[in-house]
């Protein structure tokens, strides 16, 4: 027998209830994040306990890359709202239906403002519940539920009146688990993908930047890392430039001399049709549309919100007003990325109220022009980093829709599992 739920039919000994009931009973809760009041931006320190902000909540998971740091004082003085393993973290306004588990990696972090935390009790698997809630008719129940006529508020009410289902625990364990694996292979590419380009941004900042090639050459030694022939490429002195020293036969130049940086174009969300193309904003992809912007590899930098974030898209595009797109002029793509992830892009704020990137700051930033062989032999090295980057996220992207395409029917019992109801832990109750 099966009974009618959220998620559609789901096995008899299934409990049906609301997410806030299941976490008063086990021992958890749901709570706002700090009001703007008990903590500022001027609060913000470079080093520090990380505060989970809005644009730190990703697909299940927390976006580390930008995350603001508050001094340990102020995490002891907001102790309270520091998160757990197991809890999850929404935004209170916007991309509601967005929710991100916390790892042991961010055990003692902050649920920042503008955020709110469920935090799931004893007897609960938190995976299951964060699976759950990733369920398209539990995601839709929320957008449904936020208040707010232009923008979605989502608060502790509105969640704890969610409807959950609840399995045995055992039962819950093995949902988890099936999806948390596919989850977990797309880690580790997420993970290999960060090592490589790793790797390219410090071989780009030690020929470009440091000029450690010509330095070696300058004192007898054969530069580190590279076969004769490249190494012949590299000049063996330095001559004074605007610059200050750059290599012999390169040439001074500025960011505006190497690349454009082109405004994206506004795109309501009511007016995308739904389609295969990316739409961008200085957070990331931000939807789909079935027009593109731009029809060749781009990137992508952050101007409005989050000033310098970097993004580098190889299919056909759609950057929006909050962005610009780069189009280079006399490097490659790739010289463009690197270069530009070396410069203090995200520092570079020139808005108050609203951070913002001007695009003439950026220009104005000096950059070298190397000889044509030696961006001829960064290419050389780029390319098939860049192209394991592509392999690796088109693999993530597979086993995302494999993903997506289990989590209805595991999450309403319809795929079977080997754990028995008989022999499964029945769900914490209320004491009488």
């Amino acid at each position: 027998m099966r009974s009618e739920s959220i998620v559609g039919e789901i096995p008899a000994h299934w409990e049906k209830t609301n997410l806030g009931e299941l976490c008063e009973r086990t021992g958890g809760n749901i709570q706002t994040g700090p009001f703007g009041s008990q903590l500022h931006a001027s609060d913000y320190v470079p080093v520090g306990i990380p505060s989970i902000m809005p644009v730190n909540i990703g697909d299940n998971r927390i976006v580390e890359s930008g995350i603001v740091r508050i001094t340990e004082t102020d995490a002891e003085r907001l102790s309270k709202y520091r998160v757990r393993d197991g809890d999850i973290v929404y935004s209170r306004r916007g991309d509601v239906e967005r929710r991100a588990l916390v790892t042991p990696n961010e055990e003692g972090w902050l649920c920042g403002t503008g955020c709110l935390r469920v935090r799931p009790g004893e007897g609960m698997n938190s995976e299951f519940i964060s699976y759950q809630l990733g369920h398209p008719a539990v995601r839709a129940w929320i957008v449904q539920h936020a208040v707010g006529a232009t923008m979605p508020n989502l608060n502790t009410k509105i969640l704890s009146a969610l409807p959950v289902v609840v399995p045995p625990v055992a039962e819950q364990s093995e949902i988890a688990a099936t999806l948390g694996a596919i989850d977990d292979k797309i880690a580790n590419n997420r993970a290999l993908a960060t090592d490589l380009e790793a790797m390219a941004r410090a071989i780009f900042k030690s020929w470009f930047v440091d000029f450690d090639p010509v330095k070696a050459k300058m004192e007898g030694r054969p530069p580190s890392g590279m076969d004769a022939d490249t190494a012949a490429l590299f000049p063996n002195a330095l001559v004074e430039s605007e610059l200050g020293l750059i290599p012999e036969g390169w040439t001074s130049s500025d960011v505006a001399g190497l690349l454009e940086l082109s405004y994206g174009k506004a795109l309501k969300a009511t007016d995308r049709v739904s389609g295969d193309v990316p739409v961008y904003g200085s957070g990331g992809i931000t939807g789909w549309h079935n027009t593109a912007l731009v029809n060749v590899p781009t990137v992508v930098v952050g101007r409005k919100g989050s000033v310098g974030t970097l993004y580098w898209e190889d299919r056909p595009s759609f950057p929006i007003d909050t962005v610009f797109f780069v189009k280079p002029k006399t490097v490659s793509l790739s010289y463009c990325y690197f270069l530009l992830a070396n410069l203090p892009l995200t520092e570079m704020n020139t808005d108050a109220a609203v951070p913002g990137l001007n695009r003439n700051n950026v220009y104005r930033l000096g950059a070298v022009q190397p000889s044509s062989k030696v961006l001829a032999a960064w290419d050389q090295i780029c390319d098939p980093i860049r192209s394991k980057i592509v392999q690796l996220e088109a693999e993530s992207a597979d086993l995302s829709k494999l993903r997506d395409t289990l989590l209805p029917r595991l999450i309403s019992g319809k795929l079977p599992l080997p754990v028995a109801p008989s022999e499964a832990e029945s769900p914490p109750k209320r004491a009488s």
